[in-house]
């Protein structure tokens, strides 16, 4: 069971899909052979059978329609925390940016610059693939390091000031969703409830195979297996925020790092400047 779970949970989506299509196959191939063995020894199935066939077919594929519906639930849940928590560091590392405009010189230069780099880093982090995550997120760690570093050397000029606090917490806020990030992209559905899943959908088409007999049956097997075999490979694909297509969406993060390369600290220093020049004595 282990080895089954540790390869659902590797194999890239195209071989899921061609394992899980093959083995529908097989199964609707064998549930047709017993229908055949079955039909040999009994001539004419009798309309009790018939409706007993029918309860049974529609009892698999409600039970099935439920099954999916219930983990596509959790994988779109996740999905949505990952969704969220982009918005939400984005609008931490913004807010950490704006007040540390409000830091003297050398600290305001240095905490900036390092902020930028962090978000451009969380940038390629996030549309990374799986092999090439463990040298950014060493990366990811050592500008954390470096921004908690240079926060607690600014800390030293602003202790005495209210405005100490409301800067430490924004620093803490964003090293929390850096872990909160973290965190959210190595929860997954439980790889068990795939593996039923995939056990469930290949007994449903052994039972369709039995029971949907002639070109118009089995037609409309395929069709109804394909369709499940989409929705199934939906699922994982959602459920998978580094391999699969269906990524959360990076935009907040990409605005925040347009605005913030656009946005140096000189920007910050237009009416410092004037207030300086006008409170000068040569101005007087």
């Amino acid at each position: 069971m282990n080895l089954l779970t540790s390869w659902v949970d590797s194999a890239p989506l195209a071989v899921l899909g061609a394992v899980g299509l093959g083995l529908m196959v097989l199964a609707v191939i064998g549930g047709a052979k017993l229908r055949e063995r079955h039909d040999r020894f009994k001539a004419a199935a009798n309309d009790v059978e018939d409706g007993q066939e029918t309860y049974v077919v529609s009892a698999v594929l409600g039970l099935l329609a439920l099954l999916l519906g219930f983990t596509f639930a959790l994988a779109v849940d996740r999905y949505e925390t990952r969704r969220a928590l982009v918005v939400e560091e984005a609008n931490a590392i913004g807010t950490a940016y704006l007040r540390s405009q409000l830091l003297g010189e050398p600290h305001r230069t240095r905490l900036s610059r390092l902020l930028v780099e962090y978000t451009d880093n969380r940038l390629v982090l996030a549309k990374a693939g799986p092999g090439r995550n463990a040298p950014l997120l060493k990366e990811n760690d050592r500008l954390i390091t470096e921004l908690w570093a240079a926060t607690a050397s600014a800390f030293v000029t602003i202790e005495d000031l209210d405005f100490s606090s409301a800067y430490v917490d924004s620093m803490n806020a964003l090293i929390d969703l850096d872990t909160a990030r973290k965190a959210a992209r190595m929860v997954h559905v439980p790889t068990e409830v795939f593996v039923v899943l995939i056990i469930y959908i290949v007994v449903t088409a052994a039972v369709l195979g039995y029971v949907l007999v002639g070109r118009r049956g089995r037609g409309s097997a395929a069709i109804m297996l394909a369709l499940l075999g989409m929705s199934f490979l939906l699922i994982i694909d959602v459920d998978r925020p580094t391999r699969g297509g269906i990524r959360e969406t990076q935009a907040p993060m990409e605005q925040l790092r347009d605005s913030l390369k656009a946005q140096s600290p000189a920007v910050f220093d237009h009416w410092r400047l004037l207030d300086a020049k006008a409170s000068s004595p040569q101005s007087k």
